[in-house]
């Protein structure tokens, strides 16, 4: 009869174990074919996985997760697993990058994930500055030294499947280049997906910059770089250098005396705009794309890098998501149900407001309230019914437009709370350009005939309730606003009677 390893015992076998294959993993003769790469890469994917399931469960076995000691080694454990996948990430790069700076966007997981892969939003282990000097000369048939006044070798920010140097043209005009290797594209393409493939498309993406350019033309907060097409190819991007500090900056923020909840309602307002409006979406606004600039009217301005995943919204997609939003507004349930049976997933409409304003669908609390302990234990019963079959089929029955929203406006949310932001600034801002998109101005009926007079008609009066619907809103979120500022002035005012009162003699 086998005894039984003593559980640290066991963790440290198998944490040896997994260790000593990854490092012969890293070691073995594998070619530069994109199949032996792949196998390579998922070998390394593996075996963190591995590592980190066992070192869970192994850390942390026998304990009871109500104690002291539970919730430290839970942290630890947490920072050990962050580092592993942070690791990986880097050595796989490309998209194992981007799934990390996804996840390190996301509210729901622990800290120590979050702060970890932060460091995958703006910076990774960088390629060889002679890998991009060849690069650079392959694509644009001169050597730096020709095309540059100074060009920074260090790569100012090294993400995703791409870097970008720092330098100044010949007419001391400061610009940024964006670089991909030859070799990071040929297993990408075979491996991952064809929408991966197009963010690689440097010539794509300089298109995607100035269509998103000429969409807020007139705005005075956006600030998208100007393109130079004529150092620009598939491979090479080169645009204006804009001087800027992450959105979620907090620090940065509040030492230029700008509010970060401002930030975030403008924030909201021009990925609102783009959604429900211009139907063409930036779909990839973690922090590191987005900076906010000390230049502008109001003090600050929004500057978005990083076009490489940007999403033309179908244009009756556009539509019927607005109609959603108002629906969501005003809690319409036969309206919600109908949309959700148009986007693929009618038998799951009941999830929708929960998904995107927090209550249920029969709620009786005012949107941006929160759920009633009743309507909360209702849910929890709904969600006991929900199999992992029914999660599948509902992310999988959504259109592709829904799904990069989802992902945009969790990355959003996350920016947004960090910023300190009202859940009611985002609430309101998606209820005042969906109706912005459904404006009759925006989305005449032609014509002169009985059916269009009558469309025209339902449409303004449609339009004129959820205008007045978000000005009650908004007036209610001006009171609370108020009231919070007078609490705060009469308890300053309280504290300095008391200080006055008792250094009375």
């Amino acid at each position: 009869m086998v005894s039984k390893f003593p559980a640290k015992a066991t963790a440290a076998f198998c944490l040896i174990t997994a260790g000593c294959f990854t490092s012969q993993a890293n070691l073995l003769p594998f070619s530069d074919s994109p199949v032996s790469q792949g196998i390579l890469r998922s070998s390394r994917a593996i075996c963190t996985v591995a590592i980190t399931v066992a070192d869970y469960k192994y850390s942390l076995y026998g304990l009871p997760n109500d104690c002291d000691e539970y919730r430290r080694l839970l942290s630890e454990v947490h920072l050990r697993s962050a580092k592993r996948l942070l690791k990986l990430c880097e050595i796989n790069k490309g998209f194992y990058v981007k799934a990390g700076q996804f996840v390190s966007s996301l509210r729901q997981i622990p800290k120590e994930y979050s702060l970890t892969l932060s460091s995958l939003q703006d910076q990774v282990v960088p390629y060889d500055f002679k890998v991009i000097k060849e690069v650079l000369v392959s694509n644009l048939g001169q050597d730096p030294s020709e095309l540059f006044t100074w060009f920074n070798e260090q790569p100012i920010a090294a993400a995703s499947i791409a870097q970008v140097h720092h330098a100044m043209l010949k007419d001391h005009q400061e610009v940024a280049i964006k670089f991909f290797p030859e070799f990071r594209f040929r297993w990408l393409v075979s491996e991952f997906t064809e929408a991966i493939s197009l963010e690689l498309d440097f010539v794509q993406e300089a298109r995607n910059f100035e269509t998103m350019s000429n969409n807020f033309r007139n705005n005075k907060v956006v600030r998208i770089p100007r393109i130079f097409w004529d150092l620009t190819t598939n491979q090479v991007l080169t645009m204006q250098f804009c001087h800027g500090h992450k959105v979620d900056d907090v620090v940065f923020l509040k030492g230029m005396k700008i509010n970060p909840e401002k930030v975030a309602k403008k924030l909201l307002e021009v990925f609102a705009e783009m959604i429900f409006v211009h139907g063409f979406l930036h779909g990839d606004p973690h922090p590191g794309n987005i900076l906010v600039s000390i230049e502008g009217q109001g003090g600050f301005s929004l500057v978005l890098l990083d076009h490489g995943i940007c999403k033309k919204l179908d244009e009756v997609f556009r539509l019927e998501y607005c109609q959603l939003w108002k629906a969501l507004i005003l809690l319409d349930s036969r309206k919600i149900q109908h949309l959700a049976e148009r986007f693929g997933v009618g038998k799951y409409y009941r999830y929708l407001p929960i998904i995107f304003s927090g209550r249920t669908i029969d709620s009786k609390s005012g949107i941006g309230k929160g759920m009633l302990v009743e309507e909360q234990k209702k849910l929890k019963q709904h969600l006991k019914a929900l199999k992992m079959e029914d999660i599948s089929s509902f992310m999988e029955s959504l259109p592709s437009n829904f799904l990069i929203i989802l992902r945009t406006d969790e990355l959003l949310r996350s920016t947004v709370s960090k910023l300190d932001a009202s859940k009611w600034v985002r609430l309101l801002t998606y209820g005042k350009y969906a109706s912005l998109g459904l404006s009759p101005k925006s989305n005449p009926c032609s014509g002169l005939t009985s059916f269009a007079l009558y469309t025209r008609l339902i449409g303004n009066i449609e339009y004129i309730l959820l205008r007045l619907t978000i000005g009650v809103m908004n007036l209610v979120l001006w009171m609370e606003k108020l009231k919070r500022c007078l609490n705060k002035f009469y308890g300053k005012m309280s504290a300095a009677g008391k200080v006055n009162f008792e250094q009375k003699p």
